[in-house]
């Protein structure tokens, strides 16, 4: 699955999991950047689908003072 199409939910799993092995002392330092990259691009994803759910929430919200 890419990411674009994993949910939220998913996305924060992800980065969780990939914290978890940039926690590990073995971890090369080669490995450690390639796993810090992927975890921020994943981040920034996630922050990207907040900042639409909540201008889709205020459309909502100013559609429903409207009536």
């Amino acid at each position: 699955m890419k990411n674009e199409e994993m949910s939220f939910e998913d996305k924060l799993k992800n980065a969780k999991e990939i914290l978890e092995r940039l926690s590990d002392p073995s971890i090369t330092l080669k490995n450690a950047m390639k796993e810090y990259k992927k975890g921020v691009g994943i981040l920034n994803e996630a922050t990207k689908m907040i900042e639409d759910a909540k201008l889709e929430y205020e459309k909502l919200q100013i559609g429903t003072e409207g009536e």
